[in-house]
Order: structure tokens, then C-alpha cells, then sequence
């Protein structure tokens, strides 16, 4: 009889463990993401070691940047919130407001860089104000994504495809945002601690 059961427990399929695809997509997506400012992380260290370093005061607007940046993450996890509730009144409410933070956000920094060139800080010129442009561009181009990502999550939710019963794209918004928001906390601190 044992030996009946085990043959039958042989036979059965082993239940695996599955991933949603375009989840897995996008946290190899983030992991490639940190690779490249980790890269470029390094890189800053490095350079800066050897000397000919412009030291500056970074343009106070990047502080305000980074509490709207912040205080985007907020309205996202309320998007989420309503979407989980159904509240799909609310999620378009709180979807429109992360982008108008995201676009906020994307301006400030352009007038962050108008005040580094009223400091004479360039793109060319010191690596040190090389770096900061590339870091502070780099991280513009991810927002800019994110501001897409957010564009379809609104359209979804304006059809109704974005509510309790498929969450899915409204997690991978939500995500990919928060993951923006801590990546230009991890670059302010970084900038401010070793410019």
C-alpha cells in the first residue's frame, strides 16, 4: 500500500514556483539600473581621488526637488491604496497628482542646472560638474519613464483595467516609482556627501 501512495506521489507534478513575467522584467530592469549608477558611483570615487576637483555648494532648488520627489512616493502609495479599495476616482486623483509631482520634479531639476551654470559649474569643464550632470540627466531620463509608466496606469485606470481584481500594472507603477524616489535620495546623499 506504501508503496501504491508513493508511486501515485511520484507521479503528481511538483508545484513550482512562477514569477509574473513583466515583474520579472522589470526587477532585472531595476538591478540593471543600480548596476549602472553603482558603475557610476565608483567611477565619481575614483576620479575624484586623483585631484583637480571643483568643490561647490550644491543649488538649493535640488533640496525642494527632493521633497516634491518624496512627497510623490506618498500620492503613488495612494494610488495603490485606492486601487486595492477600487476607488477608481481616487486612483485617477492620485495617479494625476504623481505626475504633476514627477513633471515638477523634472523642471526643478532644469533650474538646478541653470543655477549650476550661474555658477560657472559646466558640463564640460571639471569632472566634478561632469559627474553631477550625468548623475542628476541619467536619473531625469529614469523619471521621464517613470512619467510613462504613469501614463499607462491612468489610462488604465480610466478604463477600468486597473482595480482590485488586476492589480498588476498599477504594483509595477508603484515599484518602479518608489524604486525612482530611494534612487534620488541614494544620489542626493551620494552628491552631497562626497562633492
Amino acid at each position: 500500500m506504501e508503496d501504491v501512495q508513493q508511486l501515485k506521489m511520484d507521479k503528481e507534478p511538483q508545484e513550482t514556483l512562477s514569477m509574473d513575467p513583466v515583474k520579472f522584467i522589470l526587477w532585472l530592469f531595476l538591478v540593471t539600473i543600480v548596476m549602472l549608477f553603482a558603475s557610476q558611483s565608483s567611477a565619481y570615487l575614483v576620479r575624484r581621488a586623483e585631484g583637480n576637483w571643483l568643490e561647490f555648494q550644491m543649488p538649493t532648488i535640488f533640496w525642494y526637488s527632493t521633497v516634491v520627489l518624496l512627497a510623490s512616493s506618498i500620492t503613488m502609495h495612494w494610488a495603490y491604496i485606492m486601487a486595492k479599495k477600487d476607488e477608481i476616482k481616487r486612483l485617477k486623483l492620485a495617479i494625476s497628482i504623481t505626475f504633476a509631482l514627477g513633471l515638477l520634479f523634472l523642471a526643478m531639476q532644469f533650474q538646478g542646472w541653470k543655477d549650476l551654470v550661474e555658477m560657472n559649474v559646466y558640463f564640460v569643464g571639471n569632472p566634478s560638474g561632469s559627474f553631477f550632470y550625468v548623475f542628476t540627466g541619467l536619473h531625469g531620463f529614469h523619471i521621464i519613464s517613470g512619467l510613462i509608466v504613469l501614463v499607462f496606469a491612468l489610462f488604465a485606470s480610466f478604463k477600468l483595467k486597473a482595480n482590485v481584481k488586476n492589480l498588476r500594472q498599477i504594483q509595477i507603477c508603484t515599484t518602479y516609482w518608489h524604486f525612482l524616489d530611494l534612487l534620488w535620495v541614494y544620489l542626493f546623499v551620494f552628491l552631497l556627501t562626497f562633492n
